[in-house]
């Protein structure tokens, strides 16, 4: 009888303590590889959506410019997001950092190398909208439509 359960015993299948522990460890390992990666991957987007946000400004802009016969100059004018939405050239845009658009502060600003110069520089700022009891972000500051890359970005 005796021999009989320990026979039983020895054909037990099953894992032990070791197994669960290497295997948990294991998982480990590659969390802590796997969270850092996909949170870059997730702030590199929302980077990406800001430019892309700035460049639909831009080209925004262009189209208040010619459809309200905007005077640029060498002295610059600025266009606000509000002005722009209040002229539908543009809908509401949607802040992938969930804040918002501050609509008077993010703007475009256009303005011509020299007098009678038909070539404009186009110098985009991205403003976050202030949630209560929050702060204020600027996303891009006053930058070339030309230089503007999501290294350029901040994020809150």
């Amino acid at each position: 009888m005796i021999q009989m359960v320990k026979k039983k015993l020895k054909n037990e299948k099953g894992f032990t303590l070791i197994e669960l522990l290497a295997v948990i460890v294991i998982l480990g390992i590659i969390a802590a590889i796997a969270v850092p990666s996909v949170m870059n991957i997730m702030n590199n987007s929302k980077k990406d959506a800001h430019v892309a946000n700035a460049q639909q400004m831009v080209n925004s802009s262009k189209l208040y410019i010619s459809q309200n016969n905007v005077k640029v100059d060498t002295t610059g004018q600025d266009i606000k997001l509000s002005d722009m939405m209040t002229a539908g050239v543009i809908d509401e845009i949607k802040d992938p950092s969930g804040k918002g658009y501050n609509t008077t502060k993010s703007l475009v600003n256009v303005k011509t190398k020299a007098t009678n110069d038909s070539t404009a520089v186009y110098t985009v700022t991205l403003v976050s909208d202030i949630p209560t009891g929050g702060t204020e972000t600027t996303y891009i500051p006053a930058t070339d439509v030309k230089s503007l890359d999501k290294s350029l970005v901040t994020l809150p």
